[in-house]
């Protein structure tokens, strides 16, 4: 059907074109039926712009009333620039998101229910069961190269699709509380057991679009083609295409439309058609609701990949092959609904962590699902179920799913794969293994253990304990550990970071040889407050050892310490799920806060009393001169403790190498000098500021600049104290550096630092590094 998007009234006489060659015109009531063997069509009618259209086995088209500008237009087009004042509303509409947000409301509930598959073309199916059947002998005859599980798959899609997966929630927002999502129910085609990492993951409901962000302006070419009426308001209509292709496929002149309301510049519609031929296409509506726009349904079709089914055969007198290509498809549809705003904010409703899980056994989907299931998709959950046992599918999701807090889940065992490998000065290559039994073994007790061996020190390290939970809701258990093993001095305790904090973090150490040993046992207590507050309190009774040449005020190296840790983490913005296996995070957003307070006693034959903390603040926000990233931290020490205790500068260089290379560190310098500062105080700062540049070099991934800056400041009152080579940094220490985020479209950043201030030299190598960057690490 082709319609008029201004009044929802039919076209006639519409034309209908394939490869330029007309299947037909519409009727009196904008509609036509044809076959064709295109993917792709066009369609025209006088006084109205041009659409393109994926063939579907019912396609609903609207058109654009063609304005007076559209002479105007087609210079800017040939012109290969954006239209000035289609970039200025995007401007406008980026600035207000927020405002236009339902986030700007004191409060709102409503739901939503989406379904994800894979399959093929819906007018491709009864074509393909014809083909396949036919040939399926064939099939198993002649295409040896076929493995199993290709053939597999083939046979799965004639009945079925591939995957299905339904998901209901509910979301509630409230200002003083804050968000809380339920999941209703859930379903998932081969999966006994749900994945909660992976059903609580979000389409981009509460965030700005891609085509509408300042980084990807430059992406796309912009155009103001009219102004119309949707639901009796007055709507801006922007077309776009992407800027890296001149000649548009079969003289498309635009990929997508942005609809955006003339009066609040908030998001009405926006429609994405793939560059390639028949790559897919995706779809986003918002509805206007108590003065704000809530997302009401996407839609979106991304094909796969393509099935390749026929038949070869020969004679004596001709040689013929005969086949047909099946695109596999994702598709996914979502729809939110019962809207309402204000409502009764009861604090009960946002107790526990953002995301919680109400049923996952799928009985109640019907309750959500505004039309019953094909028997394609009812096929889909039986077969696809079936496979899924025969394949243990279960259990490697499982392992996958892990990987994001940083595990490898086996049976019972869940093993840390971040205690594998790792390099430090002092212990070389260490290799290890860290185990621990999971909720499989006993919900409430979980025992585990590691050990680890220093191919340079070539000394073992081990240590173990217990878990025993208080409740299963959420985070809130006792611990009891033993332990003898090594650490770096001066380190920043790194209590409740995250697994990507920590794994950033990691090469801190690589040219730092100052180690101490710790052997002693530990009793500690974690509760997560809220959703957004972590406590954690330790008591810990240990025999430290220096494992340098060291001497504390003519005391020796080794002591014994009794002392107390608390640990706070403040997050409010952060989502978490409560997993059987204990609490995950599905998003970490900013402003985060870490605390850490540790008190040494001469109780338990402790040899000292002094107090220690330190503090880690990280936020980002967005700006008008693009996105900044601000880590502050600092620490002090009172009283007399060893220099372990005390604060390394965190610095990554080599004073032995021709040019100091390094990974990247959570708080590390690329151009100080690893193991030779030391302070009982200091402040530090790492600023990032992404350039609003963005540029493809080669491939597909988008390239930007950030630049870094970082200082750092201390003193230490007695450093006569301690009786070994090192400096106290009591001036300013600055370096600044420029990071190539994804490195020639690789999934890497490459920095360039340069110290600059004080510490200066005359030496270049000493002032420059080379730093490496993972992207997935982010900020």
């Amino acid at each position: 059907m082709i319609f008029n998007e201004a009044n929802h009234t039919p076209i006639p006489d519409a034309e209908i074109l394939c490869n330029n060659v007309v299947l037909g015109k519409t009727d009196h009531y904008g509609f036509l039926e044809f076959k064709s063997s295109c993917k792709n069509i066009e369609i025209r009618a006088d006084g109205f712009y041009t659409e393109n259209a994926v063939v579907e086995k019912f396609i609903k088209v609207s058109l654009i009333k063609a304005s007076y500008k559209i002479n105007d237009i087609e210079a800017v087009i040939l012109n290969d620039k954006s239209d000035p004042k289609a970039l200025e509303i995007l401007r406008k509409v980026e600035r207000l998101f927020k405002s236009n947000s339902p986030e700007s409301l004191d409060s709102y509930s409503y739901k939503s229910y989406e379904k994800l598959s894979v399959d093929i073309d819906q007018d491709s199916i009864s074509a393909y069961r014809d083909l396949f059947n036919g040939n399926f002998g064939f099939l198993k005859k002649k295409n040896k190269g076929d493995s199993i599980n290709n053939l597999s798959s083939r046979r799965i899609l004639e009945k079925s699709k591939l995957f299905l997966w339904e998901r209901a929630q509910r979301f509630l927002f409230s200002q003083k509380y804050g968000e809380k999502i339920t999941i209703l129910d859930n379903k998932i085609s081969g999966l006994k057991q749900p994945i909660y990492e992976l059903i609580a993951l979000q389409s981009n409901r509460n965030k700005i679009p891609d085509q509408i962000k300042q980084e990807n302006r430059g992406l796309y070419r912009f155009f103001l083609t009219d102004s119309i009426q949707i639901d009796h308001r007055d709507t801006y209509v922007i077309r776009f295409r992407e800027a890296n292709y001149k000649k548009p496929m079969k003289r498309r002149k635009f990929s997508g439309a942005i609809y955006i309301d003339a009066e609040t510049f908030g998001i009405k519609k926006i429609e994405s058609i793939s560059k390639e031929k028949d790559e897919g296409h995706i779809i986003s509506t918002w509805n206007f609701y108590a003065g704000k726009w809530f997302l009401a349904e996407e839609n979106l079709k991304l094909r796969l990949s393509r099935l390749k089914l026929g038949e070869e055969f020969t004679d004596r007198e001709e040689n013929r092959e005969e086949k047909r290509n099946f695109g596999t498809y994702v598709f996914l549809n979502s729809k939110y609904f019962n809207y309402e705003s204000p409502i009764e904010e009861n604090k009960g409703d946002f107790n526990g962590y953002t995301f919680s899980v109400k049923n996952t056994s799928g009985n109640t989907l019907n309750l959500y699902r505004d039309e019953p299931l094909s028997l394609r998709e009812i096929q889909t959950y039986s077969t696809i179920d079936s496979i899924g046992k025969l394949y243990n599918v279960d259990r490697k999701a499982r392992i996958l799913t892990g990987l994001i807090n940083g595990q490898v889940r086996m049976g019972s065992f869940d093993f840390d794969i971040g205690e594998i490998v790792n390099y430090n000065l002092s212990e070389g290559f260490r290799l290890g293994l860290k185990d621990k039994l999971n909720e499989t073994f006993e919900p409430y007790f979980s025992p585990d253990y590691y050990f680890a061996y220093g191919l340079k020190d070539q000394r073992w390290k081990y240590g173990i304990g217990v878990d025993m939970k208080v409740s299963l809701e959420k985070n809130n258990f006792f611990r009891i550990e033993y332990y003898d093993d090594v650490s770096a001095s001066g380190e920043f305790y790194r209590r409740l970071w995250t697994f990507r904090m920590k794994m950033m973090n990691y090469g801190n150490n690589i040219n730092n040889d100052k180690f101490y040993r710790y052997k002693g046992v530990s009793l500690s207590y974690l509760n997560d407050i809220s959703n957004a507050l972590t406590l954690a309190f330790a008591v810990r009774r240990n025999v430290e050892t220096a494992q340098f040449d060291y001497n504390f005020r003519g005391k020796g190296d080794a002591f014994e310490n009794f002392n107390t840790l608390i640990t706070l983490k403040y997050s409010p913005n952060s989502t978490n799920i409560m997993t059987p296996q204990g609490k995950s995070q599905i998003d970490q957003k900013y402003p985060e806060l870490y605390f850490n307070y540790e008190k040494s006693m001469k109780v338990f034959g402790g040899d000292f009393n002094y107090i220690r903390f330190d503090a880690l603040f990280a936020h980002n926000f967005q700006n008008i001169l693009g996105k900044t990233g601000v880590r502050l931290y600092g620490g002090l020490v009172l009283g007399e403790a060893p220099i372990w205790k005390h604060f390394t500068m965190n610095g990554l260089a080599s004073p032995s190498r021709d040019i100091n290379f390094n990974l990247t560190s959570y708080l590390g310098f690329a151009t100080l000098e690893g193991g030779k500062f030391y302070n009982d105080r200091f402040i530090a700062y790492y600023l990032t500021h992404k350039i609003p540049w963005y540029f493809k070099s080669i491939g597909q991934n988008v390239s930007s600049f950030d630049f870094v800056l970082r200082g750092t400041i201390g003193d230490m009152k007695h450093p006569h104290y301690h009786d070994f080579r090192f400096k106290k940094l009591d001036h300013l220490y600055q370096e600044v550096g420029l990071e190539w985020n994804n490195f020639l479209s690789s999934y890497f950043n490459l920095g360039f630092f340069y110290r600059v201030g004080y510490y200066t030299t005359h030496n270049f190598k000493q002032n420059f590094a080379v730093q490496f960057k993972l992207k997935l690490l982010e900020f």
